[in-house]
């Protein structure tokens, strides 16, 4: 998710192509063309411009129904919503060719779903599969401390830094709790899915939110060429 306003000026935007399944977005005040997946412009008068990232999460809708009970849910055009029907959408997707490169040692298979993290220039990739054997993950890159969660849903994931108070926490599952419910080794304390302390020394703390990208590991690879890959049990 990225803020339409660059250098002062609100643009609007509106989906022009689908470049190696990376939508190719376009301006209508300058006609620049931008990559989805970075925010640069890469052709036009605002080439090499990038917007700024907005936090976001991607949940399923049960989850964030949950946790936003009064949340509002933008509706499809009806009449283009019949064009993306969720398993057609799919199924279309996972039939694109995409330009991958040459190499016989990589770690992944193209299409592999990973989720993307990046810290002070440095990118690193967690297969989806590994997150979901193993959850939560702690692990520290650029210096952070953070850990990976995925929710009960087995398709949310959040990350958070792992420091709170000047003091960085370790933390583990409670074994077959639903919801999720997480407790820090130093404190004893009980977090939940948001990263808020719900019990415990530090009720009412904030985790602090790292973003991450669930991504096709030949995409994040692309724009992350020096990242490395998780291995579990490995920092």
């Amino acid at each position: 998710m990225w803020d339409a306003t660059v250098d002062g000026r609100r643009l609007t935007f509106h989906l022009s192509g689908i470049n190696n399944q990376n939508f190719i977005m376009r301006d209508e005040e300058t006609g620049s063309w931008w990559q989805q997946v970075s925010g640069e412009a890469i052709q036009g008068p605002l080439k090499g411009k990038k917007l700024t990232q907005v936090f976001h999460d991607e949940l399923s809708f049960g989850l964030w129904k949950r946790e936003q009970p009064l949340g509002r849910v933008l509706k499809p055009d009806p009449a283009l919503a019949a064009k993306y029907a969720s398993e057609d959408w799919e199924r279309q997707i996972d039939q694109m060719k995409v330009v991958v490169p040459a190499a016989n040692n990589e770690p992944l298979r193209p299409r592999e779903l990973i989720a993307g993290v990046r810290i002070n220039n440095t990118a690193k990739a967690y297969p989806i599969k590994g997150l979901l054997e193993q959850s939560p993950v702690i692990d520290d890159l650029g210096a952070v401390p953070f850990i990976i969660i995925v929710g009960e849903d087995r398709k949310s994931i959040r990350v958070f830094e792992r420091n709170v108070d000047g003091r960085t926490l370790e933390f583990y599952a409670r074994p077959g709790i639903e919801p999720l419910q997480l407790v820090d080794s130093q404190t004893g304390s009980q977090w939940d899915f948001s990263g808020k302390a719900v019990s415990g020394q530090l009720t009412g703390k904030q985790l602090v939110p790292v973003p991450v990208l669930k991504d096709f590991w030949f995409d994040w690879k692309l724009y992350n060429p020096q990242t490395s890959v998780y291995a579990p049990g490995v920092r």
